[in-house]
């Protein structure tokens, strides 16, 4: 008698994004993953420890360091890139405004986040790669929406979301002209949601500001930023003490936090499960400039 078994929703999810790493290294010849430290980044990591075990993980990792992180982070990375033993890249953003290559934002709201796509494409152009993944999901916000999971981009690092190719049947084309690179997203079709439930499923490590802590805040923007050397206070502002939480990680200079008691990947499942604002919308400040704002950078080739 055959026995059957039959995947969980999880399961289904992870064979995809399996299916989709293996396609990727089996039909281009230099991918690498853009690694943040962050929750999204770590999935990606250990599915892609699953998908070549027990071989070690064939591309390195590659951050795009604006220079203004949280340091819970960067020291997580580190230690995370030891434990895997992975080859990390660091593309510094202070590089191109030393070379003139980009110009800094002055003022209090200033941020480097949109100085990025210089700093990527430059990294990009220099290691000749010619894949990239990402952990961008779907469900972020609109302009992502529109991706394939196979998202090619021109010569110039640019993204016309007019030109992508379909992909029925989860048939993937890696073909490209010299010059051009593809993003591939292996997590398209996970939610924040699913997301979190696989880490507590997995057990894995995230930095500790995804948890509820303590920690000193400003309400601007109806957000809360934390607190630090890259924020400074603006007329009328009281920074204050709150448990909070950080749904995403990024540039600290425009990641808000969420006020949160979320200790374990269990609460902040709860806490996801009734939110109605996407993470980014609620805590990624320079991810709010307009409608179209998203759409419009990552056409410049934002991530």
């Amino acid at each position: 008698m055959t026995e059957t078994y039959e995947l969980s929703y999880l399961q289904h999810l992870e064979s995809e994004s399996v299916h989709i790493l293996r396609e990727v290294v089996a039909s281009l010849e230099r991918p690498v993953l853009l690694f943040s430290g962050g929750k999204d980044s770590m999935v990606l990591l250990h599915l892609a420890a699953r998908a070549f075990w027990p071989a070690p993980i064939p591309f390195a990792l590659l951050h795009v360091d604006t220079g203004h992180n949280f340091d819970e982070v960067i020291a997580f990375r580190d230690r995370v890139v030891e434990r895997y033993g992975v080859r990390l890249l660091v593309a510094r953003v202070q590089d191109d405004i030393d070379a003139g290559r980009v110009v800094e934002e002055t003022g209090p709201r200033a941020s480097r986040n949109r100085l990025q796509t210089v700093t990527l494409l430059r990294a990009i152009s220099e290691h000749r790669f010619d894949a990239a993944f990402g952990g961008a999901r779907r469900d972020e916000e609109k302009s992502r929406a529109k991706e394939r999971v196979f998202s090619i981009r021109d010569e110039y690092g640019q993204w016309n979301p007019k030109a992508q190719r379909p992909e029925l049947w989860r048939q993937y084309n890696g073909q490209h002209r010299p010059g051009e690179h593809i993003r591939v997203f292996p997590l398209s079709n996970w939610t924040e949601h699913d997301i979190w439930h696989y880490i507590a499923e997995q057990e894995i490590e995230l930095p500790s500001l995804y948890y509820a802590h303590r920690r000193r805040v400003l309400a601007r923007d109806g957000m809360l930023l934390a607190e630090n050397a890259f924020v400074p206070s603006l007329p009328g502002e009281e920074p204050f003490t709150a448990s909070v939480r950080f749904r995403t990680i990024g540039d600290a200079t425009c990641t808000g936090c969420v006020e949160s008691s979320a200790k374990t990947p269990q609460e902040v499942l709860a806490e996801v499960a009734v939110s109605r604002i996407t993470e980014r919308g609620a805590t990624r400040a320079d991810d709010r400039i307009s409608t179209a704002g998203m759409e419009d950078r990552k056409r410049e080739g934002y991530f």
